[in-house]
């Protein structure tokens, strides 16, 4: 008889040793290992394993004439925008979120919107009895969509009875941690389990042609719980995104087999659900804090999508002996980098001040297209000089100060001359491509150039007497949908 074979297994990352130890040294973590049971299916001698013949299968050549891969769209213009077109069938997507984000709210509105167009779609709950599922719907105005809903945590009896009749176009499992098969012995929520429940449904998806959605977990420094081989299993990793205390979330692809990862699709929280938001420039924007020092306006590109966002900046004198350096939203090393550019070549001293960095909205910008507004708006929250409220900025920091162009110009001036915004500075390079946009362009060869100019509006710190005059031409420059009202 085979002799169980036992091993320590991380639950944080799934590396396996073969005994206990306070600290993984695959990720870090402390208390993290529990015992488990490994062999499961494989208790079989390696010597009967071996004389086992392998099946024979069919070999193509690339000559031949590809399959299609149709999508399904999932009636969500936002959803669809990030998986690339709709689900692919014989697809499996792994969601993960924090808790309390939105993810049940998005799939079983999902869900609703396939069962509307007269499609099989399954919501399969394993943390959730199928009457607070009810209750979801009810609250969110989709009780009357012939969604099938089930609470099952075992996925033998799931693939047994999804495999009876028509084969659903859109399966929706929450959450894989809960999910469990006979096939190892461990408890629900392990590393094992977690695997093997993962390969079982991703079978099933590629045999029979349906798209499961795998709901996960998330760590508390954001990455999907149980082991990364299962997001190396899937087609697509989408990220929800957003903060417990504001309205808008983002979902965003990690890693997508059929579509670009370079998408995101924009939802806002409301009493009825989440809400797409087609423009969210209009949204990102909508709270300005106009004429005041150390704001600037970005335009930036999602994916293929040109988004504008409010960036700012807070420099203050330090009473420490090593200033602070905070930044949200964006790369701490951008930020490092661009405050050296302004000491090094602007003669910006910035060394007993502190800093603070905020990408208004909770949107995360990655393009380094951002630097050119970091800087404006650094500069300007340090020597008291707000901005001109209706100028955008965008362009690429060098090392030696220099402003580098940046791609999609055009599309970037386009949304912000659709939001009513007048004035864009850019590089210098690009001045010919976009002069057809209708704004006022101003081109900055050298970072120098635009701290200068900042520096000479600029005031000492609570010496500035309010201006009729001034205040008068900014609520006029102003595009009248971010107009801040008074009274």
């Amino acid at each position: 008889m085979a002799k169980n074979a036992l091993s320590f297994v991380c639950q944080n990352c799934g590396a396996a040793y073969n005994r206990w130890q306070g600290k993984c040294d695959s990720c870090g973590e402390w208390n993290t290992l529990a015992e488990e049971d490994i062999t499961g299916a494989t208790t079989m001698p390696v010597s009967i394993r071996s004389k086992r013949k392998g099946r024979l299968f069919a070999l193509e050549s690339l000559t031949g004439k590809s399959q299609d891969a149709p999508r399904l769209s999932s009636g969500m213009l936002e959803l669809d925008r990030v998986t690339g077109g709709g689900f692919v069938r014989g697809s499996v997507l792994l969601v993960g979120g924090d808790p309390g984000i939105g993810k049940s709210t998005l799939l079983t509105q999902a869900t609703s919107q396939l069962a509307r167009a007269g499609h099989r779609a399954v919501y399969i709950s394993g943390e959730e009895a199928v009457a607070q599922v009810r209750l979801r719907a009810e609250r969110l105005g989709l009780a009357d969509a012939p969604v099938q809903l089930a609470s099952e945590t075992s996925v033998e009896d799931i693939v047994s009875t999804l495999s009876e009749g028509t084969v659903p176009r859109l399966i929706v499992i929450d959450s894989i941690q809960t999910m469990w098969t006979d096939t190892v012995e461990s408890a629900p929520g392990t590393v094992t389990q977690v695997r093997a429940s993962a390969q079982a449904l991703i079978r099933f998806a590629k045999k029979s042609g349906a798209a499961i959605i795998l709901v996960g977990h998330v760590t508390k420094d954001g990455q999907i719980a149980g082991p990364r081989v299962v997001e190396h299993m899937v087609d697509a990793v989408l990220s929800f995104e957003g903060e417990g205390s504001q309205q808008f979330r983002i979902l965003r692809a990690v890693k997508n087999r059929f579509g670009p990862t370079d998408e995101i699709g924009v939802f806002e929280m409301t009493g009825l659900g989440l809400r797409e938001v087609s423009n969210p420039s209009e949204l990102f924007l909508s709270e300005r804090d106009l004429g005041s020092p150390g704001t600037a306006v970005f335009a930036g590109i999602e994916g293929t999508r040109p988004v504008l966002v409010e960036l700012q900046a807070l420099v203050a004198p330090t009473s420490l002996g090593t200033p602070r350096r905070a930044v949200v939203g964006w790369d701490p090393s951008r930020l490092s980098m661009v405050l050296a550019v302004l000491e090094a070549h602007c003669g910006v001293k910035l060394s007993g001040h502190d800093v603070y960095l905020n990408v208004a909205g909770g949107l995360r910008i990655q393009e380094p297209s951002a630097d050119l507004a970091a800087a404006a708006a650094l500069v300007s929250s340090l020597v008291n000089a707000p901005l001109p409220p209706d100028a955008v900025y965008f362009g690429e920091i060098s090392l030696s100060g220099a402003v580098r162009p940046v791609p999609q110009t055009s599309a970037r001036l386009k949304e912000a001359a659709k939001l009513g915004f007048g004035r864009a500075i850019l590089p210098e390079s690009v001045r010919a491509e976009v002069s057809e946009a209708g704004l006022s362009l101003h081109s900055v060869g050298g970072l120098t150039s635009l701290v200068a100019e900042i520096a000479a509006r600029g005031a000492p710190r609570g010496n500035r007497p309010p201006n009729r005059e001034s205040a008068a031409a900014e609520k006029n420059a102003t595009p009248e949908r971010f107009r801040r009202k008074e009274g």
